[in-house]
């Protein structure tokens, strides 16, 4: 109809098409830090809410209220800029629509005035009702572009873990193994998360069917070197970590921890049932083979004395039963795995005096011709142990039974004597 006026609004609508872009990428940045806010509430909410015993036997709630009253704060402040410009989103467009309308009148107006381009009245009229009829879904599109700014920077937060690289992963030509015949080797393992190395040179052989200990002052490398065997991390210092003389980085991952049981310090329950956490990761699991799980590990006592017995919730990780419970359920849960290879990071850890001397009857139990590792404080736990591997600042400094290790009179005996003092 116009082919100087087209050229014109394709030369209007860029420009316009730049303001609202310009103004929808400033939503990206007070978006994302309004959504680190929100994570920051949500965390102190669950502090606050799982150390209340401590809040309140420290007076420390106004100190709390402060903490949250800060925080809640700075979100409303930060959220508050960010909707002042999302609700610009909407008059902006509408603005620059009335604006591109005017200007077009303006300019083909001048075109009939001045007879130029070959535009009659009607022509121009016909002309506005086309243009109009793309300025509507223009306007949509322009006020969708804050939305989408907004929504990025949620995405943002969400790829950081999808896209997370795991650097734990099978080789190409790895094997699947689900068999433990022989020994398991510790071979010059040397290990740090960083830079600084927490083992050192360490080179131990566990026989098949076997109980070793591992013992030694927080922070020794104990538990470091347990979580090597699953690979929870890999060895990048050297060394090297053989099953049945295989390298665990050449065996599958889900065929490697298939063959181990892990019960740690501090147990990992979910919210969920009772049947449903013991069960965990054994598929098609019967109810008398968790029963007997439970009764092996001392638990089912409890479990049949709660309201619905085994469908019974435990609340969040396991919030509605005492911290000896909840310790029973995580070793009834590795003993009805049944794996060839058990990890027992402080079992005992969490119980009282008459549930731990039951449990400690059942751990044996479940140990007897099994391969065991035992990380223990708890000394007294351990004296059946066939073999003791004593852990100073990365390093096996001691090695033997517990009698030979009470003769050298060493660091084990020292632990001893403290203990017993």
């Amino acid at each position: 109809m116009s082919w100087s006026l087209t050229l014109f609004v394709f030369v209007m609508l860029p420009i316009a098409a730049l303001i609202t872009g310009r103004v929808g990428r400033t939503l990206k940045k007070p978006s994302r830090k309004g959504q680190d806010k929100m994570g920051d509430i949500l965390s102190t909410i669950d502090e606050t809410l799982s150390g209340l015993p401590i809040v309140k036997a420290f007076n420390a709630e106004d100190k709390m209220n402060r903490r949250f009253e800060a925080e809640t704060t700075d979100y409303y402040r930060t959220m508050n800029r960010l909707m002042w410009r999302r609700d610009l989103a909407h008059p902006v467009s509408e603005f620059l629509g009335t604006a591109i309308i005017i200007i077009v009148l303006w300019y083909g107006g001048s075109l009939i005035l001045n007879n130029e381009g070959g535009l009659a009245p009607e022509d121009f009229m016909t002309y506005l009702v086309f243009f109009y009829s793309i300025i509507n879904p223009a306007k949509a599109f322009s006020s969708a572009v804050y939305s989408v700014e907004k929504g990025l920077a949620s995405m943002d937060r969400i790829d950081q873990l999808l896209q997370a690289e795991n650097k734990i992963v099978d080789k190409p030509d790895a094997i699947a193994k689900s068999t433990f015949e022989q020994k398991i080797v510790f071979n010059k393992v040397t290990f740090g998360y960083r830079e600084d190395k927490i083992l050192h040179n360490i080179s131990i052989e566990i026989e098949k069917g076997k109980t070793v200990a591992f013992v030694g002052k927080s922070g020794s490398g104990k538990t470091t070197l347990v979580n090597l065997l699953p690979r929870f991390w890999d060895i990048q210092n050297g060394g090297s970590i053989c099953i049945d003389g295989v390298d665990i980085r050449d065996i599958k991952l889900k065929s490697l921890r298939g063959m181990m049981g892990y019960v740690s310090q501090e147990p990992v329950l979910f919210n969920d049932t009772f049947f449903n956490n013991i069960a965990f990761g054994v598929e098609n699991a019967s109810m008398e083979q968790v029963v007997e799980a439970a009764k092996v590990a001392h638990a089912h006592e409890f479990i049949v004395e709660s309201a619905e017995g085994y469908q019974s919730n435990i609340g969040d990780r396991g919030n509605k039963l005492s911290g000896g419970q909840r310790q029973r359920l995580s070793i009834a849960r590795a003993v009805l795995k049944n794996p060839p290879i058990l990890i027992l990071d402080e079992a005992t850890s969490a119980l009282d005096t008459e549930s731990e001397k039951l449990v400690q009857v059942a751990l044996e139990n479940l140990m007897k011709n099994r391969t065991s590792i035992v990380i223990a404080h708890r000394l007294s736990t351990i004296k059946n142990a066939d073999s003791i591997f004593v852990f100073k600042k990365g390093v096996v400094v001691e090695q033997g039974t517990h009698d030979e290790l009470i003769e050298n009179k060493g660091e084990y005996s020292k632990l001893c004597k403290m203990q017993s003092f």
